[in-house]
């Protein structure tokens, strides 16, 4: 009897250790790594969750670029990292969900990590050049239509966000056009302004200030509602393809196996996130809309996701061999 009860004693105590640490979590900075170089919208979203991070657990929050493999550094990084709630990273969900149809990569979207919060949502809008005669989505599908495959449109990446939304949409318009990937945004965006290809699929964000300034249009969101930095601009969903939603989200993970109290606080510490007007407006100069949402929420919303960018990669033909 003697050695049970010596177990049993250790576990207690081991539980009383446990939770102890759990209810004085955070006592050290938190690290947030971002998969991609400083500047970008998921460097700047990351450094916005790490301002409130500090805020609301005082705490202090460091932020770490580390940029490779098209995010697939990071990520397996983080896979490896001890399960204690101190090593998060500022993920996408390209990084996430269409990554790993592209290349193989050393993490499982659904098992490495432990979902945490969404912190903002990313609409994806089209754009067509100025010089383009089309001013709606359907006079754009009969222009492709009455030019079979000699219509182009560009976008950041094969399997980019970009690539993959245009491809579901042209799968269901039923219209053939070709595809010119880019190394990136910047190089598409400027072949759109330059009228090189006539059309591009990118984010709102990027495209707004082009779009005043009248050099572009936009011809729809792929949202489930319209926008207010582009309120005449109607959604793909009005104009003829209900329930079309196709986005893209900058989210927290932490790695597989973290306290479900550690992930708790860290969730709860942005539940008031989306009634602050300042940590809304941070966001929305990123093009990023705020989500409130739980850790539930967001596993399934990664499950979810994980099933519907598959299916669009296999439609663009872009899966790896």
């Amino acid at each position: 009897m003697k050695p049970r009860l010596f177990a049993i004693i250790a576990c207690l105590i081991a539980a009383g250790f446990s939770m102890e640490a759990s209810a004085a979590w955070p006592e050290r900075p938190i690290r947030i790594l971002v998969p991609y170089p400083p500047g970008g919208t998921s460097d700047s979203t990351a450094r916005v969750a790490a301002e409130w991070i500090e805020r609301s657990l005082k705490q202090s929050v460091v932020v770490e670029n580390r940029p490779g493999a098209g995010g697939a550094i990071a990520a397996e990084y983080l896979s490896r990292a001890p399960a204690d709630g101190y090593t998060l990273i500022l993920a996408s969900s390209g990084i996430m969900n269409i990554l790993p149809r592209m290349q193989k990569v050393g993490f499982d979207t659904l098992r490495s990590f432990a979902p945490v919060y969404i912190m903002g949502i990313q609409r994806m809008a089209l754009a067509v050049n100025s010089t383009i005669p089309v001013r709606t989505l359907a006079e754009l599908v009969a222009y492709a239509k009455e030019r079979p495959g000699r219509v182009s449109f560009g976008s950041p990446g094969n399997g980019s966000t970009g690539h993959l939304t245009m491809a579901l949409l042209l799968k269901r318009a039923g219209v053939t056009m070709t595809h010119v990937p880019y190394k990136g945004n910047v190089p598409a965006l400027n072949d759109l302004l330059g009228g090189h290809i006539p059309m591009y699929a990118g984010s709102v964000f990027e495209l707004v200030p082009h779009y005043r300034s009248g050099r572009i249009k936009i011809l729809a969101i792929s949202s489930d509602k319209r926008m207010a930095q582009v309120p005449d601009v109607p959604t793909v969903a009005e104009q003829g393809y209900p329930g079309f939603l196709a986005w893209s989200w900058n989210a927290l993970l932490a790695p597989a196996g973290t306290p479900t109290e550690v992930i708790s606080t860290l969730a709860d510490a942005f539940k008031p996130a989306c009634r602050d007007k300042e940590f809304e407006a941070k966001l929305a100069a990123l093009g990023t809309d705020a989500l409130c949402n739980t850790p539930e929420q967001f596993a399934e919303r990664l499950r979810t996701d994980w099933n519907f960018w598959g299916e669009a990669v296999k439609i663009s033909g872009a899966a790896k061999q």
